[in-house]
């Protein structure tokens, strides 16, 4: 059986809804300080160019949607609503601005690292993480605390490093179970069904559409 390798640039220079479907299957890598954590990709969003009006170029270039602008194969980090961090893969040809946001992983590796990440933070401590595991990646602010990945990493190639996108070994069995729906979370241009996800998989964030 052939190793996990990294997915190329090609990859990601496509049209953005051919990339969001081809992600789900491949695993989200993070070697971070204190350990490597990786999920299998089970959910994601597109988001794609300035008349998107959810996409963050829809205003036109600015300093913090500029990943969006650059190579593909790029993650663009962002934190929103001053409470999570989100990952996006970016796509497209470079001045073509568009991303995947990686919505939910199906934990892979370092599950004990994630629990603990994930696990509540109280007055004097940290408690216990006490749900499903199936939970601890679900959602795209849950993924990004489980694999701890930050601003830091914005703007970092996914295609090589310490964060990356790899083709499995073995890739899902069910892939024949993708489907789509709008996207959720948002307040504008809920009327696109540029989300893609495996139906019925319990890391799956939001409910069924």
């Amino acid at each position: 059986m052939s190793p996990a390798r990294p997915l190329s640039r090609a990859f990601y220079a496509r049209p953005t809804l051919q990339v969001a479907a081809d992600l789900i299957g491949m695993r989200l890598v993070h070697e971070a300080a204190d350990g490597v954590a990786a999920g299998r990709i089970v959910e994601v969003e597109a988001y794609i160019g300035e008349d998107d009006p959810a996409c963050h170029a829809a205003p036109g270039p600015t300093p913090r949607n500029q990943p969006l602008y650059g190579p593909p194969g790029v993650a663009y980090v962002y934190f929103n609503y001053g409470v999570h961090w989100l990952v996006n893969a970016v796509t497209e040809p470079e001045g073509h601005p568009a991303a995947v946001l990686i919505r939910a992983l199906e934990p892979l590796e370092g599950l004990e690292l994630m629990r603990a990440r994930r696990a509540p933070r109280r007055a004097g401590g940290v408690g216990e993480w006490r749900g499903r595991d199936a939970e601890l990646c679900r959602g795209p602010g849950n993924l990004t605390r489980a694999l701890a990945i930050t601003g830091a990493q914005n703007r970092l190639p996914l295609i090589d490093g310490a964060l990356r996108i790899e083709r499995p070994a073995r890739r899902l069995a069910a892939l024949d179970a993708i489907a789509w729906s709008p996207r959720i979370g948002i307040r504008v241009g809920t009327d696109q069904p540029w989300r893609a996800y495996i139906a019925g998989h319990p890391a799956v964030s939001g409910r069924p559409r």
